[in-house]
């Protein structure tokens, strides 16, 4: 069994390079098979979910070279329509590929995504949606058989700022006859970088960022290359791991703008932030200051996968901290394991009142999910003695390096391989 061991209590300083936002690469990998041409993906990180990605490409008929971090992609011989479950159930955000392959194949056979237990991620956003466009799905045995005749564009107004189903409108309808518009999109930085992905191979649309993106259908598209934008999750847990140590770092190959609800809580907090063009420099106080209230919600708000991180910093805070969890019910699945640590954290409903503590301590851990894994690391960078985080495979799903980047920054930690299972 591999866990990460760490031993608490170094304080962290240095600098630390961000990856390539796993939000983004999973939905522009998906995309890669509507040109039927070659795409070249820089800048992808290497993730199991990236991993899975490409397995299900290969599934569908796609010839992948994948060196280093460059994926490329050649989409010319679709074979299928259809993904299995046993591929499903391993990515939560396998879902994005249903308009991919619509509009490719026009017809699509794929069970529900699985992925990480933090609550309901509802599709019934994405299938109305699709429905509205002239899809015919049935639900079948746990899969969804779905079928187009002929795209209808349109007006599709969105109940929730949804990634996922702003993002599959906008694979369905790139290649149509028409204009469809997606008002109450979604407004996340990855829905621009798809947006930007598309265009380069020759699709018109416009809006990505605001809450109204405008899709002009085109005949075709073609090949083209393109680099993913950093991943500004990633981005957060390590300003998280400089905070909650007490000491200093900067993030190399990120676009500032895009988590500046997360440096504004560091600010609250007290931490000293700086924003240069492609990257930013935290400085942590002798002691963090509690935040009256964290919100998490749809971006441009505080980022409910930047919520688990941001509980384990506040769990060192002087004082009540309050963060209400807006997006996922089972987003508090990590602070159990925080209160073995000695946090002080009452949970009600889909709120968190954290309690400061001097001193966490050292523990074995266990991650429930991507964002809890993460969180747990961060909390047994600052805890007194040696704590072991288990259930790796959620971590890998996030983070491409994240004990090398951390033990670069002076932490001691190592990930173990007892040769058990």
């Amino acid at each position: 069994m591999e866990y990460i061991k760490i031993n608490g209590g170094n304080t962290l300083h240095g600098n630390a390079y961000v990856q390539g936002s796993k939000n983004a690469v999973l939905p522009i990998l998906a995309a890669t098979i509507l040109s039927g041409k070659t795409s070249k993906i820089h800048n992808c990180p290497k993730l199991s979910d990236v991993k899975m990605t490409v397995e299900i490409l290969k599934f569908l008929g796609c010839d992948i070279l994948v060196s280093g971090n460059k994926i490329t992609v050649n989409s010319s011989n679709i074979t299928t329509d259809f993904i299995p479950y046993e591929m499903m159930k391993k990515l939560r955000s396998s879902i994005i590929f249903l308009g991919a392959i619509l509009s490719r194949q026009k017809s699509a056979s794929l069970s529900f995504p699985g992925g990480c237990e933090i609550g309901l991620r509802p599709i019934d956003i994405h299938l109305k949606s699709l429905k509205m466009l002239g899809v015919d799905i049935k639900e079948e045995h746990g899969y969804l058989n779905c079928r187009l005749d002929k795209l209808k564009p349109g007006k599709i107004h969105l109940d929730f700022p949804s990634v996922g189903a702003t993002e599959n409108i906008m694979l369905i309808s790139a290649i149509s006859n028409g204009t469809t518009t997606i008002i109450n999109a979604a407004k996340e930085p990855e829905i621009c970088d798809l947006q930007n992905f598309l265009n380069k191979m020759g699709a018109k649309i416009k809006g990505a960022g605001t809450s109204v993106i405008v899709i002009e259908g085109v005949s075709k598209l073609n090949e083209c290359e393109h680099t993913i934008i950093p991943d500004r999750i990633v981005a957060s847990t390590y300003l998280s791991a400089a905070m909650i140590t007490g000491g200093s770092v900067i993030v190399e190959n990120v676009i500032p703008n895009h988590f500046g609800a997360v440096t504004s809580v560091f600010e609250q907090c007290g931490a000293k932030v700086e924003t240069f063009k492609n990257s930013l420099y935290l400085k942590a106080p002798k002691k963090i200051r509690r935040v009256n209230l964290v919100r998490t919600s749809p971006y441009p708000g505080f980022p409910t996968d930047a919520q688990p991180v941001i509980v384990s910093v506040l769990s060192k805070a002087d004082g009540v901290s309050i963060v209400k969890e807006n997006i996922f019910e089972n987003r508090f699945k990590h602070t159990s394991e925080l209160i073995k640590m000695g946090a002080d954290i009452r949970i009600e409903d889909r709120i968190a009142i954290i309690n400061g503590v001097k001193e966490l301590t050292g523990a074995q851990l266990f991650a429930s999910d991507l964002r809890s894994g993460a969180a747990l690391v961060v909390a047994a960078l600052c805890a007194n003695g040696q704590s072991q985080v288990y259930n790796l495979n959620f971590i890998d799903r996030g983070y491409e390096n994240l004990v090398d980047v951390l033990k670069n920054l002076g932490a001691d930690i190592e990930r173990i391989n007892d040769g058990n299972e």
